[in-house]
């Protein structure tokens, strides 16, 4: 979708703080990444879910929030649209009601091994990648309503495919429940020219789309 989230390409944002600083800035972020990750885990909801939560976020609240409050923030939609917690709930900070199940609850004595087995995304191809390595491409000039992770900037362009990353799942379906459908995933370098004409800065930019983010030049 088109929203406040795609900030790439925008101007007047401001710099970019690459600094190295810790991860948590105050132990209610360090809380709030843990609650989100454990959810995650238990199975109720999937990453595509997850991030589709934060990019409906009313555009006000999202551009006014820290990147853990746009966390917390998704995590009690989530939460509230499953019926797994309620507003007195949230409001009171405590437990009001019966808990309800969730399909694979995230035991304390767990956490260490899954964090470091992850959440790989890779699947088997179930047929032939369409494009290659120097195929020319042109991103399709498309505006979903829902999740995409083909960014705004890059839509309508053309450019070149310089790797080809194998299967992956589609968030795009999802993010909707609608099955992983796992899709050929290609890295794609756009001109920055050709993108942001004389004015832009960048010689280029590359960016993995799905191949139905891709039609051929």
């Amino acid at each position: 979708m088109n929203g406040p989230h795609d900030m790439g390409g925008q101007q007047n944002f401001g710099p970019v703080d690459a600094t190295e600083k810790p991860p948590f800035s105050a132990d209610w972020e360090r809380k709030a990444f843990a609650l989100t990750l454990g959810m995650g885990a238990a199975k109720a909801w999937n990453l595509d879910i997850s991030r589709f939560a934060r990019e409906t976020l009313p555009p006000a609240q999202y551009l006014s929030s820290s990147y853990f409050e746009i966390w917390h923030a998704a995590l009690c939609k989530l939460m509230l649209e499953r019926g797994l917690v309620t507003e007195a709930e949230l409001e009171a900070g405590a437990v009001l009601t019966p808990a309800l199940d969730v399909p694979g609850p995230l035991k304390a004595e767990d956490v260490a091994a899954v964090m470091r087995r992850g959440g790989p995304v890779d699947r088997p191809a179930p047929a032939a990648a369409a494009f290659s390595v120097g195929d020319r491409v042109r991103a399709r000039n498309h505006h979903p309503s829902t999740h995409t992770r083909l960014p705004l900037y890059v839509r309508g362009h053309e450019g070149i495919v310089e790797r080809v990353h194998g299967c992956h799942v589609f968030p795009d379906s999802n993010a909707l429940g609608q099955g992983e459908n796992p899709t050929w995933l290609y890295n794609v370098r756009f001109e920055g020219r050709d993108l942001w004409g004389d004015d832009g800065s960048a010689r280029c930019v590359n960016v993995d789309c799905w191949e139905p983010y891709l039609e051929r030049v």
